[in-house]
């Protein structure tokens, strides 16, 4: 498993894993202590791990947590999906840059979210499988949603929006967000 640093996002990382691929289909690690430990990540701090499954054009997201923030493992693990991250660190270099990621079932890629910046992803597949590991408990208190289409982050979302939640629906913009994550 090679780790690769994002380049727009400060301490972002991908985990890219080698398939071994036979006529049975393939095998691959996804998580290897040791990697994630030599990447300058605690593979403890890692406490939850959650799925969600969803439908062609479904987006999710873009979601953050106030506080301490939230680091998280995510990868696609069925399916495919138009992975964002948005860095909303106001003292990071590489604050409110944007770095897209085309998650796959079949290439098993992780991406490594840093607390503070903001996740969202689009399913390009009918079902999309995303996993996560995140290292802290869930807070529901915590939780910060900006809205998908946000003009300040023009991210150019590759198909109609088929559905979401009330709540990322009724998302505020990017600056009523960042407020409360201040």
């Amino acid at each position: 498993m090679d780790v690769v640093q994002v380049p727009g996002i400060a301490g972002a990382l991908m985990f890219l894993p080698t398939p071994y691929v036979d006529e049975r289909g393939f095998f691959c690690r996804t998580f290897d202590r040791a990697v994630v430990r030599s990447a300058g990540l605690d593979p403890d701090a890692f406490e939850q791990d959650s799925v969600s499954r969803s439908a062609k054009g479904v987006v999710r997201g873009l979601h953050v947590r106030a506080g301490r923030g939230e680091a998280k493992l995510v990868r696609c693990s069925y399916g495919a999906v138009f992975d964002v991250v948005v860095d909303l660190r106001p003292d990071s270099p590489t604050y409110r840059n944007r770095e897209y990621f085309d998650l796959t079932g079949a290439n098993q890629v992780t991406v490594y979210v840093p607390a503070g910046c903001a996740h969202g992803f689009q399913a390009l597949t009918d079902p999309a499988d995303v996993s996560y590991r995140i290292d802290r408990a869930h807070d529901p208190s915590e939780d910060v949603t900006i809205v998908f289409d946000d003009p300040d982050l023009a991210i150019d979302w590759p198909l109609p929006v088929s559905l979401m939640s009330a709540r990322d629906k009724a998302a505020p913009s990017l600056a009523e967000a960042a407020r409360r994550l201040t």
